[in-house]
């Protein structure tokens, strides 16, 4: 009987202890079910993503594309040979200057493929120009016409009318008896012209197909359709299916033309619009493409679910078996817990656990993610730094904070650490090799000198930057401060791993604008330290490299232009006097350079005065002269001064024009305000789609000019008709709020009171009285 009952114990516990594994085993059979389910989601969203993705890269290719078509077409609206052979009397037949027009303007085009097939012509001459030679009219029509477009249809709306950029939908075309389809794209000469004929007009014809390999990738790899249509509904480009199926697309009221992505029949729909010129872009891409790596995800899951329920049924026999005699002891300690036998059966603790593990576990993993995208945001905004891409300082000052990178004061020096020994290596090994070195870099001077910035430059350099802390820094004293510490890595580095380093830098930065120049400065430094065989840390300063050539690079000069065309004064000033110190101090240059540097940037400010915002200022002839009458002779600190001058005219106006345009705006809304104050619907969002501006913009705008939010100055104005309403005039109180502008007598009663003080009864009493 003593030995029965253990035995009758230990088969109900067995029974049970196996009833519990064989409902913990189905439970990966759910749990599979819905990583299935959740794996065919997540596949079929990236695959959405993917392909919205692809299109919208597309239409980037394309948009890039067609803008450096429309900018062709400018280059030929400056080019003097040509604007030449326009002016020319009809009497007049220049040969030559039809010759070297065919020579030099018209191999533009032999860097983009949409520039394959184009023409300019000439009226005065009645001529068809071509890269290849020169047509009249109706002899070129006869080599490649319009199919259904007679030549004198063709020379009436294509030569002979006057094109703003204009393109011609996709139109059936013959291009020397090949038959095809193409895009027209149009402009005239030059460029603002307005009258029905024009001297000139260019005309490029883009082949279908040239636009369709740009798309090849939606069609050939998941096998479907594109089509892109300008924002009238005209057909850009048909690939894979036909326009009965996309005008039937296009009127089912089933389809949703707003939407980025949807499913409609068996494709899935991509479309995206155009910013630029109202293109819209579609995509088809059959479901059965789409779910295929979720088939793949189905089989495997079901398979791995299969084997995983029969392994775990053996180890829970097993288990069951092996248990059953330890377990008796663990429900009489549940007894004596819990003094119910029901907590035992339900045995929810297990589960309980495991889920919070698991809940442990993937809320670290999230958090480590995270963390671990902000080392990327802050490295690529270094990279951007140190290449001079950011054309603002408040540019840069915005991107800081989003890498959540203190710039401090924005002064400091920018630094190259190069890892010695692995010049010219580039296997595997040496390369994982590398990656360790750096980290432990990174960990070191991390560890000496705090959080500084810092990003990789190749395999074997590290950029860094190091501000000023304190606002009396010593220039002197801060670089002796990164010699020590540098000093101290290196002996470091080499004492714990054996690595050897040299470090340069460049000279002082005084804002964040001039840290690309800084960087150019230590790669200068450092080619000069390896080239002389210098160890350890040198300056730029200490290089004393002379130069027969000027300083003046084409990033620093576009960054010149925009911040001048920005108002950006203090900015502009700064540059051209790094300029100045760069080509003064640091340069030894011979009369014939400083002529050509003189002369390049006076090209600059020409440039500058030619762009359409200057052009129409009053200021343009006087500036124009200035820039003019500097001398080549005169020494660079006289040279910068007129700069400086003629910046400071420059930066004016632009301030003053961005002045007269905001009085203007606000000028809009306050007569727009007292016109339409009595519609109730009147909002802020009103006024801005009447201005043309953006609603915070003009709300910002409002206040800094005026003092006073917008709303404030509605609720004023209706207030002071009310006051004159309820004074000259016998309605109630309510339909004086109605005429107002208010649905709610209520609120109308509170905003009058709230303003002037009093009740609107008291204040119609009061006049009375």
């Amino acid at each position: 009987m003593g030995e029965g009952l253990p035995v009758f114990k230990n088969s109900s516990v067995f029974r049970r202890f196996l009833i519990s594994y064989v409902i913990i085993l189905i439970i990966p059979s759910i749990g599979g079910f819905i990583s299935y389910r959740t794996s065919i989601s997540v596949t079929q969203s990236l695959s959405i993503e993917n392909s919205v993705t692809q299109l919208q890269k597309s239409q980037e290719i394309l948009e890039r594309r067609m803008a450096e078509v429309e900018g062709f077409t400018r280059q030929l609206a400056i080019n003097q040979e040509l604007n030449v052979l326009m002016n020319e009397s009809d009497n007049v037949t220049n040969v030559y200057g039809i010759w070297r027009a065919m020579r030099n303007v018209l191999t533009f085009g032999q860097t983009n493929d949409f520039l394959q097939n184009y023409y300019i012509y000439l009226a005065n001459y009645n001529l068809i120009l071509t890269p290849g030679s020169s047509y009249r009219p109706d002899h070129y029509y006869e080599a490649s016409h319009y199919n259904g477009m007679s030549v004198d249809e063709w020379t009436k709306q294509v030569l002979n009318k006057s094109h703003r950029s204009e393109i011609k939908p996709l139109s059936s075309f013959v291009n020397k008896g090949v038959q095809t389809s193409v895009i027209t794209y149009m402009q005239s000469l030059p460029l603002d012209s307005f009258y029905d004929s024009t001297p000139a007009v260019v005309v490029v014809i883009i082949d279908e197909k040239i636009i369709a390999s740009l798309l090849s990738g939606l069609t050939e790899r998941y096998g479907g359709w594109v089509h892109i249509s300008d924002a009238d509904g005209n057909t850009i480009v048909l690939q894979g299916s036909s326009e009965p199926d996309i005008k039937k697309l296009s009127t089912d009221p089933a389809f949703d033309g707003t939407k980025v992505s949807q499913f409609y029949k068996d494709d899935l729909v991509i479309t995206t619009r155009s910013s630029t010129n109202g293109w819209v872009y579609q995509a088809g891409i059959p479901r059965q493409v789409l779910m295929e790596n979720a088939n793949k995800i189905k089989n495997m899951s079901w398979l791995i679910t299969g084997v995983a329920l029969f392994i775990g049924l053996l180890v829970g026999l097993v288990l069951a078996y092996r248990n059953s005699v330890p377990i008796n002891r663990m429900i009489g300690v549940m007894k004596e817990q819990f003094g119910k036998d029901e907590t035992v059966e339900r045995n929810e603790f297990d589960f309980l656990s495991g889920n919070i593990a698991n809940m442990i576990t993937k809320n670290k993993l999230l958090e480590s993610e995270l963390n671990r995208q902000l080392p990327l945001i802050r490295d690529a905004f270094l990279k951007r730094l140190i290449a001079g891409e950011f054309e603002s300082r408040d540019e840069i000052v915005s991107a800081a904070m989003q890498a959540d990178i203190n710039l401090l004061r924005g002064v400091g020096y920018t630094g190259i650490i190069q890892i010695n020994g692995y010049s010219g290596m580039d296997s595997v090994e040496i390369l994982n090799e590398l990656n360790a070195t750096r980290l432990l870099l990174k960990q070191a001077l991390s560890e000496m000198e705090g959080p500084i910035p810092m990003t990789d430059m190749g395999s074997d350099k590290i950029v860094i930057l190091f501000f000023f802390r304190e606002e009396e820094a010593i220039q002197a004293d801060e670089e002796k401060k990164i010699t020590e510490t540098l000093e101290k890595l290196a002996q470091y580095v080499f004492n714990e791993y054996r690595i050897t380093i040299q470090a340069s830098f460049g000279d002082l930065f005084s804002s964040v604008v001039e840290v690309s120049h800084s960087f150019e400065q230590a790669k200068q430094t450092l080619e000069y330290a390896v080239y002389m065989n210098k160890k350890g840390i040198m300056w730029n300063h200490e290089t004393q490299v002379e130069n027969n050539t000027y300083y003046y690079p084409m990033d620093t000069e576009q960054r010149l232009i925009s911040t001048i065309r920005a108002g950006e004064l203090d900015e502009a000033k700064r540059i051209i006097d790094s300029i100045t110190a760069q080509n003064l101090n640091q340069r030894d240059l011979s009369i014939e350079m400083k002529h050509q540097l003189v002369g390049e940037m006076k090209g600059t400010f020409l440039k500058l005065l030619d762009q359409k915002t200057f052009m129409e200022a009053p200021l343009f002839e006087s500036v124009k002269r200035r820039i003019i009458d500097i001398g080549f002779s005169e020494p660079l600190e006289t040279i910068q001064g007129e700069f400086h001058t003629i910046m400071e005219e420059l930066c004016g106006f632009i301030t003053n024009k961005k002045k007269d345009t905001h009085i203007q705006i606000i000028k809009q809304m306050y007569q727009y305000t007292l016109e339409m104050y009595t519609d109730p619907e009147l909002t802020l969002y009103r006024v801005a789609e009447q201005v043309e501006r953006p609603e915070k913009y003009i709300s910002q705008l409002f206040k800094e000019v005026t003092g006073v939010n917008y709303s404030d100055h509605l609720v004023k104005i209706r207030m002071d008709q009310a006051a004159l309403l309820l004074k000259n005039s016998g309605d109630t109180v309510d339909e004086i709020a109605a005429r107002v502008g208010y649905n709610s007598s209520h609120s109308f009663r509170r905003a009058f009171k709230r303003l002037m003080g009093i009740s609107p009864s008291a204040y119609r009493q009061s006049c009375d009285e």
